[in-house]
């Protein structure tokens, strides 16, 4: 089986695919197709808590440093966004990042991120695959004179948290002493966010503060089953709110005040409309998945700022953060980014805009969110994976593929979006999207509508249409 790359890179089991042989196969094929525009340069090389990740970034900096590049190792796990940002204060060639994000514990992965800072965009990721082929057919090689040169030492954690000071008010966080909850999830966040909020005058309480390659026996994704202990947290001790990071440290997850979990989605317009008032003199838009909630766009129009849509996966909105369109770019999957940050989710900065926001307001997430609704009308969005036999699965391709029908589930159907999956929009202002997992026989199913109720109608609905 060849070595592909999805949207964040080359994920696989950690001692089955995931070797040191075929690490240092992928970093020679990056090596590689970087040689192809220019020789040497600096590549950051950084990993997250995962069982070995230490291990292998060590021999990727080394292979790295034998290939002719200054290799900057770093001396700790790091977060991704945090890899980004040294990515481009050193004026890097990009970036490798040993984790599997929010996947679980048994995987482990190479994230390979460009000279911007953001996720290799598809025609670069698939030059890598086809060298990594090629060298294993033996069709080609990458042998310069080799050098014995080591990799440097780079600690980049008290430069990138003094870089968000000039992104976040943290003299309304300071002002406001908030009592606060953080679950790093045994991730890479821990000492960075905690550490960040303390300096401001916060009092902040953490649980799972410590390494572990088995993330508790789950993935550490920050969804509300995850974050359970936080939750008793929050309500036993009546904190203001509780905030999370995921293993990497690029996503972000939030229990209120009252021992609710917030959706990505409502974080994500929440945040929007407190930029728009706030940062009221920044330029641009909007920037969305198409998995992701409408709420962003009424946000926008009601600002009188446009909102971009764009197929699932952070590179496509960090092109439109580098062409300088938007002032937030958002994923349901909880990614998110803002105007004069760099082009890749930042949890730690999400949760300190959404800090700040608290602060600033005095008004719990719920209070905003219901502010919101009276606004801009009510929206409530989620995502289900369904599995598919294999004559289901053919089934379902022909029926996506075909013409859409005039109604589904008694909704009538008033236009379809094919940009990434198949989105089905109805008449009521709801909508429904189907995409095909290209790793397992799964579809991914998500609905946004207006009521918490018609929404489990309309994921019934959705799988329905999927399974008949």
């Amino acid at each position: 089986m060849g070595i592909t790359f999805g949207t964040s890179g080359w994920r696989a089991i950690i001692a089955d695919e995931f070797t040191l042989a075929n690490v240092r196969l992928v970093t020679r094929a990056i090596a590689s197709v970087l040689h192809e525009e220019k020789a040497g340069g600096s590549v950051i090389v950084g990993y997250d808590t995962r069982f070995l990740s230490e291990r292998f970034a060590a021999e990727c900096a080394a292979e790295l440093a034998r290939l002719g590049y200054e290799a900057y190792l770093t001396t700790r796990e790091t977060p991704t966004p945090t890899i980004s940002y040294a990515i481009r204060t050193k004026q890097a060639r990009g970036g490798i990042n040993f984790t599997a994000s929010h996947n679980p514990p048994q995987y482990n992965g190479m994230k390979f991120s460009t000279a911007d800072g953001a996720p290799a965009l598809p025609e670069i990721t698939k030059k890598v695959e086809t060298r990594i082929a090629e060298f294993q057919a033996g069709a080609a090689s990458f042998d310069p004179a080799p050098s014995d040169a080591a990799p440097i030492m780079l600690d980049p954690r008290a430069d990138y948290l003094q870089d968000l000071a000039s992104k976040i008010d943290f003299s309304k966080i300071a002002a406001a002493k908030l009592r606060l909850a953080y679950d790093p999830l045994w991730g890479t966040g821990r000492g960075y966010l905690d550490e960040v909020l303390r300096q401001h005058g916060c009092d902040v309480q953490t649980v799972h503060d410590f390494r572990d390659v088995l993330f508790g026996g789950y993935s550490p994704e920050p969804s509300e089953r995850n974050l359970r202990e936080m939750r008793d947290l929050v309500v036993g001790q009546k904190l203001a709110l509780g905030v999370s990071t995921d293993g990497d440290a690029d996503r972000f997850g939030f229990i209120d005040s009252d021992g609710t979990f917030v959706s990505a989605n409502h974080v994500l317009a929440l945040v929007l409309d407190y930029l728009c008032e706030t940062r009221s003199t920044w330029s641009g838009g909007v920037a969305r998945s198409v998995a992701t909630t409408h709420l962003l766009d009424k946000i926008a129009l009601r600002h009188g700022r446009p909102s971009y849509e764009t197929p699932v996966g952070f590179k496509f909105i960090g092109e439109l953060l580098n062409q300088d369109k938007i002032i937030l770019g958002g994923e349901e999957s909880a990614g998110l980014t803002i105007k004069g940050h760099f082009p890749e989710k930042d949890g730690i900065l999400a949760c300190l805009l959404v800090v700040e926001m608290v602060a600033a307001r005095g008004a719990s997430l719920g209070e905003m969110i219901a502010e919101l609704f009276r606004k801009d009308g009510a929206l409530y969005s989620e995502r289900v994976g369904i599995k598919l036999t294999p004559e289901v699965k053919d089934r379902l391709q022909k029926r996506l593929a075909a013409d859409a029908p005039d109604s589904i589930g008694g909704r009538r159907v008033t236009d379809v979006n094919r940009m990434d999956g198949v989105k089905y929009l109805f008449d009521d202002g709801s909508w429904l999207l189907l995409r095909m997992s290209g790793t397992e026989p799964v579809v991914r199913c998500y609905a946004e509508t207006h009521s918490k109720k018609d929404l489990e109608v309309l994921l019934e609905t959705g799988s329905q249409f999927v399974l008949s």
